[in-house]
């Protein structure tokens, strides 16, 4: 349908005449005459009774008219969603429950008048999320790099480590750690942790692999993944099962699950995410974006913790 053609329909029905649709819309009333009976045509009926006062909806127009301006406010969505300066900056966070997604909302909480759109990407291959960013179907997303200079190399893309999130212990009010008021890696050796479902052969999974490897942790993967309600509710009652969550992950139970996050400590391992990014994007919310992730992650170092081999200052 030619949206020219139902801006016309719309400007006629609110002045009344085809010569004052005209004027406003800088044309020829022949070619106002011309987009209106071109509609009519396409819907098959007819939009407006002409008389000498002018041009007045019939019945059939009177239906149309709220869907016209559906259309175009359609229109407008679709061009705010892709006109630099209009759309709202997009910014996937992987999962709404973890870090990434809690850094993004306190920014937000400080930007108020900020149009933000925030997505969790279906697809957390690590090489679909870049892509995504790179042809610009997100502004940034967050991602562990293992080698980042490598991984985006002839990308145009840029990153930043922004996130070393603090593992800590999750377990039910049965479990032996249950009461400690922290715990470090070498005692969690004689205390299976249990993450079914993990992915292999990612940075999730070369994260967990060096991390056991590092300390002698024993973490169970076999099973399947049934969510995260599941999962809770298994360690809301077992006396042996544990959990590893980040300390800025959002995980709702009900209070008489009564589970247990516990800080490690002596190290405190932590997993590093980069934000990632297209170097020539210049959208002013991205930049301030970016400045709030910098300070955040500057003001949260410390000495005492544990990183991957792949996310040390020397590497």
């Amino acid at each position: 349908m030619d949206l020219n053609a139902v801006r016309t329909f719309l400007k006629v029905s609110s002045e009344g005449q085809f010569q004052g649709a005209a004027d406003e819309l800088g044309i020829t009333q022949q070619a106002v005459s011309k987009r209106i009976g071109a509609l009519e045509r396409e819907l098959g009926v007819v939009l407006f009774a002409r008389g000498p006062r002018g041009a007045t909806l019939t019945v059939d127009g009177q239906a149309f008219l709220p869907h016209a301006r559906g259309l175009l406010q359609a229109e407008d969505r679709a061009l705010a969603s892709v006109v630099p300066g209009r759309r709202a900056l997009r910014v996937d966070v992987r999962n709404r429950r973890t870090a990434p997604a809690t850094l993004l909302h306190a920014f937000y909480q400080q930007h108020g008048d900020l149009a933000l759109d925030v997505v969790a990407l279906p697809d957390l291959n690590l090489g679909a999320a870049p892509a995504a960013v790179a042809s610009g179907t997100v502004d940034a997303t967050f991602r562990g790099l293992t080698d980042p200079k490598k991984q985006l190399a002839g990308t145009g893309l840029s990153s930043a480590l922004v996130i070393e999130d603090r593992h800590e212990l999750l377990v039910g009010p049965k479990h032996p750690l249950a009461d400690a008021p922290s715990v470090t890696p070498s005692q969690l050796a004689d205390h299976p942790i249990w993450m079914p479902g993990l992915p292999s052969g990612d940075e999730v999974a070369a994260y967990y692999d060096e991390l056991a490897a590092t300390f002698g942790l024993t973490i169970d993967v076999l099973g399947p993944a049934f969510g995260a309600e599941v999962l809770l509710t298994e360690i809301a009652e077992s006396a042996a099962l544990a959990n590893l969550i980040g300390e800025r992950s959002r995980y709702l139970w009900p209070a008489h699950y009564n589970l247990r996050r516990i800080p490690i400590v002596d190290p405190t391992p932590v997993f590093p995410l980069w934000v990632i990014w297209r170097t020539d994007n210049r959208k002013p919310d991205l930049a301030e974006l970016l400045t709030y992730l910098e300070a955040d992650f500057a003001g949260r170092q410390g000495s005492d913790r544990w990183r991957p081999s792949w996310a040390r200052d020397d590497h």
